[in-house]
């Protein structure tokens, strides 16, 4: 492998994870319960464990098959994001009838069985190419890489102190001919995605309506979006900017998305003045 492979889309993912639950289940004699598999990669070296859990509750080892191995491996692959990298390690839990959970892990170093040599980890990043900024420690250790110079750190955005000093968003990057919103932005983790979610939905209420609008990227939807806006003291937002990110994986704002990172995902207090603060924003009125 020279060059990085294809990316596959959400549903893309989704189909291959259940193809993965079928080619492991295949091999099983009937009445499991459950399945976990976790598999840990770099370049060439590939390892996978399978635990099956019978009807006495049990979890016993069992040699995944080659056919699921391969179809991990293609998960892998085709989860690659230009300059961040892919997953090192994933595990995968089935019941009989569905998938339990899923966590792929893109930055934390596996528990090999064996680890793999330097090559691996050199071939990984020829495979696998990450920039500068997404390449951890432990790996650019392990590859035999220089040490990386020390980060410049950036700052959250600080409280605005008028209406005018408050930021806001864009919800999407911009409109296509006919209409339709236009994203050009990476996608986040599961992991990032979920606590970035609690952000968004965790600062309060400043101002909302009974109603909801239309879904921009799925008009014929039933409209769903809340029409409301949050405030953190420094940025206010509508409603629209979780549920994307909840509903079709748009994330938010760069600039907002450097903000929470920077506050490492903690809401500060937000009191009645900075509320009302973001009310005058919204509404182009006075603050009291």
């Amino acid at each position: 492998m020279t060059q990085p492979p294809t990316p596959l889309n959400q549903q893309q993912q989704q189909q291959l994870v259940w193809q993965i639950g079928h080619a492991l289940a295949t091999p099983l004699p009937p009445g499991w319960q459950q399945m976990r598999v976790e598999y840990r990669a770099a370049g060439r070296h590939v390892e996978a464990d399978l635990l099956v859990t019978g009807q006495d509750g049990l979890p016993r080892p069992v040699q995944p098959s080659p056919e699921a191995v391969q179809l991990l491996g293609n998960l892998r692959a085709g989860m690659y994001q230009p300059g961040r990298g892919t997953w090192l390690s994933a595990i995968l839990v089935y019941s009989s009838a569905t998938v339990l959970s899923t966590d792929f892990l893109p930055d934390v170093e596996p528990p090999w069985r064996q680890a793999p040599p330097q090559i691996g980890f050199q071939d990984e990043l020829r495979f696998f190419p990450r920039a500068e900024q997404n390449i951890p420690n432990w790996l650019r250790q392990r590859a035999g890489l220089e040490a990386a110079p020390p980060a410049e750190q950036v700052a959250a955005t600080p409280p605005a102190e008028t209406p005018e000093a408050l930021r806001s968003p864009r919800v999407y990057d911009s409109l296509d001919e006919s209409g339709r919103p236009v994203v050009n932005r990476e996608p986040l983790s599961p992991a990032e995605r979920d606590r970035v979610l609690e952000y968004l939905d965790g600062a309060p209420v400043v101002l909302a309506s009974r109603t909801y609008d239309a879904d921009a990227f799925e008009p014929d939807r039933e409209p769903l979006v809340p029409l409301n806006f949050r405030t953190d003291g420094s940025w206010y937002w509508p409603g629209a900017v979780a549920y994307y990110l909840r509903e079709h994986g748009v994330a938010p704002d760069p600039e907002l998305l450097t903000h929470i990172r920077a506050s490492r995902f903690t809401l500060p207090e937000v009191g009645e003045p900075e509320r009302e603060l973001a009310v005058a924003a919204i509404t182009g009125q006075q603050a009291s």
